[in-house]
């Protein structure tokens, strides 16, 4: 997964003449927030230093994870094409780039942003876009009261791994009451992240919400710790990014865990594959998540045709039907 073209050369545009050497201390800031989950009243991205490490080096990833998420909606719900949509703690904008990507359809995006040194990059790189209307917005959600109108698609990604638990329930509250159409939250893939999922899932489905993706079903999650449920994108690294980061690597994979939330009713869900399938000559076992609420470790073999040669073609994350 690459960034698309326009953002990309928007990105290069914002780090011109930027030192590398000043992304990787700034790279090297924000990954210590990022990773030790830091709560301590302030933003992560509070300068304009650390808005540029950010675009460079977690931008891609983030614009991966997001664009999978959105990309897994769309394959269980094709007859959905939001026109208007709501992003919540947008960063640089993102999911707008995600989102206008996946639905042609999409017209208008609200982005609501406390950072000022992110929502300046944001809507720098945000110029770029062909969206008819992009409405930025200095709001703190958790605190401010301003009044939004429902939208199509509801958006939260990256963002509740920086709120307390009593914050976290009270925008999800707040973000279903906005979403019209289907509400799409995106965390970090680690235990962390799958149990503020969680956590969020089981708010929604109280609220009468019906649960589109990943799961299959709107039962307990039969997954147990020391396990988890996350996913995985693969992000390739510019050459800025490599510097940044410091790594030699020309690519990254990047963990992330998603709900997608519906007001309409779901369709009947095939099973979600929740790990890499284990091929050998003749067979393919899969990690599956069952539409029934259990999971299994299913084995599917030559012996069973058309079944064999989709498992063959399947990946981590994908639907599977038998």
């Amino acid at each position: 997964m690459e960034l698309p073209s326009r953002l990309r050369l928007a990105v290069d545009g914002a780090l011109e003449g930027v030192a590398v050497s000043e992304l990787a201390t700034a790279t090297k800031a924000l990954s210590h927030r990022y990773r030790n989950e830091v709560r301590d009243g302030r933003l992560h991205i509070s300068d304009a230093k650390l808005a540029l490490a950010y675009i460079a080096t977690r931008m891609p990833a983030t614009y991966a994870a997001i664009h999978a998420s959105l990309t897994a909606l769309a394959e269980r719900a094709p007859d959905f094409a939001p026109v208007t949509a709501l992003d919540v703690g947008a960063g640089p904008g993102t999911v707008l780039w995600a989102a206008s990507d996946v639905w042609s359809d999409l017209q208008s995006v609200t982005l609501l942003e406390a950072s000022p040194a992110i929502r300046a990059v944001g809507e720098k790189l945000t110029t770029a876009s062909n969206l008819a209307h992009i409405d930025w917005r200095h709001t703190d959600i958790t605190r401010d009261a301003e009044r939004l109108a429902p939208s199509d698609l509801v958006t939260l990604a990256y963002v509740l791994d920086e709120l307390s638990a009593e914050q976290r329930n009270k925008l999800v509250d707040r973000l279903w009451s906005l979403t019209s159409g289907v509400l799409v939250i995106v965390e970090p893939g680690t235990t962390a992240g799958w149990r503020r999922i969680l956590d969020a899932r089981a708010r929604l489905i109280a609220a009468g919400a019906n649960i589109l993706a990943p799961c299959p079903h709107q039962q307990a999650c039969p997954i147990v710790e020391p396990d988890w449920c996350h996913f995985a994108a693969r992000v390739a690294r510019s050459r800025v990014h490599r510097l940044a980061k410091e790594a030699e690597v020309p690519w990254e994979d990047e963990k992330y865990i998603y709900l997608a939330a519906l007001r309409a009713p779901a369709a009947p869900a095939p099973a979600r594959i929740l790990a890499p399938p284990e091929s050998a000559t003749g067979r393919v076992r899969l990690k599956l998540c069952r539409p029934d609420g259990a999971a299994e470790s299913r084995l599917v073999t030559r012996r069973e045709g058309e079944a064999f040669k989709a498992a063959r073609r399947s990946d981590w994350g994908d639907t599977f039907d038998f």
